[in-house]
């Protein structure tokens, strides 16, 4: 195990563009449901429902958030919705699953999905079967990643120290609470939307581009 590391008992991954490669453009379908569901929603056309999508992204922290404050959407009836999605584009990284498998202490998702969809996708990804726990969007009470809510929220519930705990996430701004908490903190830069989006310098420990090449480093897996 890379020294750097060694103090680790809980390793905290995000789902979306971070356990599968942003390059596999999961999300655009994702993305592409969330219009569609904005313009009959305000019966608009779908370039004005593209930019009041993604200005609920930046302003709220994800497009969920500001349909809920200003137009009072059920956000099961979102989610349910905007999940219904073919996962063809992910497949099976058994690298992935090895590295996983091996990491010493306990394992967590931590998304501002909801967890049926993030069932479905660890399935997929066939990592399903090596984490201890999830916390989804529902469980935070609809305050998404980087609220700090979530983050207490995660901590507290599955008794985890922040000092030696780890989160993996492509977007940089959802570092800085767990930085604050104390967290070891790692970006995945790989080319997410917005990812580098508010990012600070000082709440990123570690930069990498790819999550199942980095823990096959640090673990010193050559296979």
């Amino acid at each position: 195990m890379d020294p750097r590391f060694a103090h680790i008992r809980d390793w905290i991954f995000d789902l979306d563009n971070t356990l599968y490669p942003a390059s596999a453009r999961l999300f655009d379908l994702i993305d592409e449901r969330m219009s569609a569901y904005v313009q009959r929603l305000l019966d608009c056309d779908p370039v004005e429902a593209r930019r009041i999508q993604k200005q609920y992204f930046r302003d709220h922290g994800t497009t969920l958030r500001g349909l809920m404050q200003h137009h009072g959407v059920d956000p099961r009836d979102f989610l349910h919705d905007v999940h219904d999605i073919a996962l063809e584009r992910v497949t099976p990284d058994e690298r992935l699953a090895r590295a996983l498998e091996r990491l010493p202490g306990r394992r967590f998702v931590f998304t501002n999905g909801d967890q049926s969809y993030a069932e479905r996708v660890l399935k997929a990804i066939g990592i399903g079967n090596h984490f201890h726990g999830l916390v989804d969007i529902h469980a935070c009470d609809y305050l998404p990643k980087p609220d700090a809510h979530g983050y207490r929220l995660l901590v507290e519930r599955f008794a985890i120290d922040p000092g030696r705990a780890v989160l993996v996430e492509d977007m940089a701004k959802n570092l800085t609470p767990a930085k604050a908490l104390g967290m070891t903190t790692v970006w995945v830069n790989n080319g997410s939307e917005h990812g580098d989006h508010l990012a600070e310098s000082d709440a990123i420990d570690h930069e990498i581009s790819d999550v199942g090449e980095w823990l096959a480093s640090i673990l010193g897996d050559q296979q």
